[in-house]
């Protein structure tokens, strides 16, 4: 699932797909990596398998992470599993991150075009400002509603890692999204 350039630290990792009804991700990552196969950054281009929002199992991943506000709720879109981190997709991400350590994460999303970040860090609202300058979408704290059991709080509140959701626009060519988002991934290699 993950894909590794020739890296012997990495402080970046990039997810695509956590809602498999949101391509732009995948897409993007792996024209990146035709380009850039020896990126610093590590890459899971497409985390769910399926083309519809939740997993094969019904379950929404980014509602699905062992955080202090997950809770069990009913089966829809949104639903979180029957326990935290019950998906093997899941546990797939909590061991990248457990492996690489990353200082930053961003995971790419659609279709709010808003660069939406967890976390205090000054590192977080540093590089979603960089994120915003290039891709001239808005830097949102709060996405407007409740995410229990969030990735982005697994990751980004609870363990302080500077994470970030881009919420790419879905009513544009994503070919038109790859010039941004390449500078973003370049800027990212920086870090």
């Amino acid at each position: 699932m993950e894909k590794v350039g020739n890296i012997k630290d990495p402080s970046v990792l990039v997810i695509g797909c956590f809602h498999g009804d949101e391509p732009q991700g995948e897409f993007l990552i792996k024209e990146y990596l035709k380009i850039n196969p020896n990126t610093g950054l590590v890459f899971i281009p497409r985390l769910n398998s399926e083309s519809t929002r939740v997993n094969k199992n019904g379950v929404d991943l980014n509602r699905n992470f062992p955080t202090a506000n997950w809770k069990e709720s009913g089966r829809d879109n949104y639903y979180g599993g029957s326990a935290p981190a019950s998906e093997e997709e899941t546990k797939f991400v909590i061991k990248t991150v457990e492996k690489y350590n990353p200082r930053i994460i961003l995971t790419l999303h659609a279709p709010y075009k808003i660069v939406n970040y967890d976390g205090e860090s000054e590192l977080v609202k540093e590089v979603a400002a960089k994120i915003s300058e290039i891709i001239k979408y808005p830097v949102q704290k709060d996405i407007g509603y409740p995410t229990p059991g969030s990735f982005g709080t697994w990751a980004g509140v609870e363990r302080n890692i500077a994470t970030i959701t881009l919420e790419l626009d879905d009513e544009v060519d994503v070919e038109l999204l790859k010039e941004p988002v390449f500078k973003i991934f370049e800027m990212l290699e920086k870090y």
